[in-house]
């Protein structure tokens, strides 16, 4: 059976930037395969494109809600186009 891949993109509002928020981001995704990118906005947000299986996806983000450090107070989640790529990386 084949497994569907989708993409998210998030936004993410609170306590996200100078706590470690996009590494944890990036070695969540990598240890579950999952591909996209994340980087902190001028105005104190973190953009996310996050690209695999739906259950994956979902399991990351819980997984970012649960940390000590981060403090997520709102998420902007829509879906995005899936492209092609190897890996999840931080951007900026």
């Amino acid at each position: 059976m084949e497994k569907e891949i989708i993409r998210k993109h998030y936004y993410f509002d609170g306590r996200v930037q100078g706590v470690g928020f996009r590494y944890k981001a990036m070695y969540l995704a990598r240890s579950m395969h999952l591909t996209g990118w994340v980087k902190n906005l001028y105005d104190g947000r973190v953009e996310m494109e996050v690209q695999g299986e739906a259950i994956v996806i979902y399991t990351l983000i819980s997984r970012l809600q649960e940390d000590t450090y981060i403090s997520i107070t709102d998420i902007e989640e829509s879906d995005a186009k899936v492209v092609l790529e190897r890996t999840f990386k931080v951007t900026g």
